[in-house]
């Protein structure tokens, strides 16, 4: 049922599939893909062809069902919403019918501009840009690219210029982020027959669009603009590319598209899968942004351009990850070796989704922190209610270390596992331990000391911010396949968290850091590092005010009029730069939150 080794996925496994991406993938490609599942695929150029969404942590590639070629369709970058339609599509019937997720993912195209238009004729490097990856088999028809030169070619063949030479799919490709152009082949792609996938229902009992077979003795090659087959070849895409470079002056401004999947079937995750790595991709790549985070956090930041940083194999990964654990386990440690141990390994993290995978398999070292972290800061602030220094650094990095190893391993088997066990006892333990206390007790000390640990204390606040989102996102994948008072879903989270004593002032310091934000009091833009955490304090907001009646009424009665004059969504496109990936959603989300406050 699930694929083991280095990546444990949590789907049925397709042979067929698998075998094809692991052998015509580069490793660090066949790497970063997370899952993939069988759905019926609509766009401007598809019409519900029955094929196979492949997800990685960057892109959606489609591909046919007996697979042929992986062809790069939505990359997250251009991705603006990720939706559930509640709809009944009319070319399904039966059962069919009614399990279907219809998902549509909106997208925006790349707006052009002149060198990219002169470049769409010799290998596009921005805007609309082919990315396939092929098996080794020579190939008669070539992929259409893009929809505009797709559309152009389509009207060529109904005013029968050129013969009828259809391949299985068209797509709006956009161009991959993080990658160079050197690193994607632009390799003619398969015309596949419509066969049936061992794995997948028939696209006929569907009542999809069959995929015409192409000729069987082509005498012609379609117009390939990335493609030098043949000088008629070229002479045609010389033309359309004359043609293309006019529509793209008539169309300057970036478009919307829309990229719909049906999953027929009722247990997919593929709309769950979709919402987690959009929300990954947006926080990594805003992230990145940051120069000093990038300098700590990325792997190739240090590489010369041209070179690659050696891959570390899964048994070394293994064998360090087991050394580490090794000293951080061992009896009598200082306080102080465990903290620089967990600053190490935070930032080893960050670096290896490897070493995250090996954390949740080995259960030792999670219990362990959150042992470490029930013990540093509410054991101390039972007895007297007051904090120092030591425990508010220690429960940070403990809580920064958590938040990161819950980052690209939501097919870890071993995760849910781990955290679902003896009715989800290891979750309730990390949930109680996380929230505290937000006020500094200011009576001893001195006002300067008081004003250091409220800055300490500020920063753990952050951290427990960062690890609860990360929880809810746990459950909210929960929530979609379960029942709502299931074991980690948001609704069970909620209602464990709400006996805890300091539950309503942790909730109510998250909404005054939102308001504080979003208000005229702080002029300055945000950063990277801070438009993440505002999108994550957004995130846990929404969830209170949706999910339980008590938390949604205390935010009501103690900070609608704060939202009400203070936080202005105008302030928020001010402070949140319109470059940043996850400027867009967060501010979906603050309307969000102010029509659910404001007008109940």
């Amino acid at each position: 049922m699930a694929r083991t080794g280095s990546r444990t996925l949590l789907y049925r496994r397709n042979v067929k599939l698998d075998s094809f991406l692991k052998r015509n993938t580069d490793r660090a490609v066949y790497e970063r893909i997370r899952t993939y599942e069988p759905c019926v695929v609509v766009s401007d150029t598809v019409n519900k062809v029955y094929m196979h969404a492949v997800l990685s942590d960057e892109c959606v590639y489609l591909t046919e069902h007996t697979p042929r070629t992986l062809t790069a369709a939505v990359s997250f970058r251009r991705v603006r919403d990720i939706e559930l339609v509640n709809d009944l599509p009319d070319f399904l019937s039966g059962k069919d019918r009614e399990h279907c997720q219809h998902i549509r993912i909106t997208c925006v195209t790349e707006k052009p501009t002149g060198k990219a238009q002169d470049r769409l004729s010799r290998g596009n490097k921005g805007g609309l840009s082919s990315s396939t990856v092929s098996s080794r088999k020579t190939s008669h028809c070539p992929s259409i690219s893009d929809t505009l030169e797709g559309q152009f070619l389509l009207d060529l063949v109904a005013s029968k210029k050129l013969p009828y030479c259809v391949p299985s799919f068209f797509v709006s490709h956009l161009s991959l982020p993080f990658r160079n152009n050197s690193e994607w082949r632009n390799e003619e792609v398969h015309i596949v027959k419509p066969m049936r996938s061992a794995s997948c229902p028939n696209s006929e009992t569907l009542g999809l669009l069959r995929v015409p077979h192409p000729p069987t003795q082509p005498s012609f090659t379609a117009p390939y603009l990335y493609s030098t087959t043949s000088s008629s070849t070229l002479r045609i895409g010389s033309v359309v590319s004359r043609l293309l470079r006019r529509d793209c002056v008539k169309n300057e401004e970036e478009r919307e598209v829309e990229l719909h999947l049906y999953a027929v079937s009722h247990t997919s995750r593929l709309y769950l899968h979709l919402q987690s790595l959009w929300n990954s991709f947006i926080i990594r790549s805003t992230l990145l942004l940051d120069p000093l985070y990038r300098k700590r956090h990325s792997a190739s930041s240090d590489s010369s351009p041209g070179k690659q940083c050696p891959a570390i194999s899964w048994e070394r990964m293994a064998h360090l990850f087991g050394q580490l654990s090794s000293e951080l386990l061992q009896e009598g440690i200082s306080v102080e070796n465990v903290y620089l141990l967990l600053q190490e390994l935070r930032t080893a993290a960050h670096h290896s989704v490897t070493l995250r995978r090996l954390f949740w398999r080995s259960n030792e070292v999670c219990i362990f922190l959150v042992q470490t972290l029930e013990e540093s800061l509410h054991s101390f602030q039972t007895l007297n209610g007051v904090y120092t220094a030591d425990q508010l650094l220690l429960s940070t990095v403990i809580v920064q270390t958590l938040a990161v190893m819950f980052r690209e391993t939501e097919d870890e088997a071993a995760r849910i596992n781990q955290l679902s066990a003896k009715k989800g006892a290891l979750a309730s333990r990390i949930l109680l331990a996380l929230v505290c206390n937000p006020q500094i007790r200011t009576d001893t000390g001195g006002s300067q000391f008081a004003s250091e640990l409220q800055a300490l204390l500020s920063e753990y606040l952050d951290g427990a911010c960062s690890l609860l989102f990360e929880l809810l996102l746990v459950g909210y994948e929960t929530s979609r396949c379960f029942s709502a008072e299931n074991i980690l879903s948001v609704g069970w989270i909620l209602q464990v968290l709400q006996p805890h004593p300091h539950l309503l002032a942790f909730i109510g310091y998250q909404a005054q850091q939102l308001v504080l934000v979003l208000s005229d009091q702080q002029e300055s833009v945000l950063g990277p590092l801070q438009s993440v955490l505002l999108f994550q304090r957004c995130r846990l907001l929404l969830a209170c005010l949706q999910n339980n009646s008590q938390l949604a009424q205390h935010l009501e009665s103690h900070f609608k009029e704060e939202f009400r004059y203070f936080v202005k969504p105008s302030c928020g496109q001010e402070k949140l730069p319109p470059h940043y990936p996850i400027s867009k959603p967060t501010l979906r989300l603050v309307e969000h939150i102010l029509s659910l406050i404001l007008h109940k």
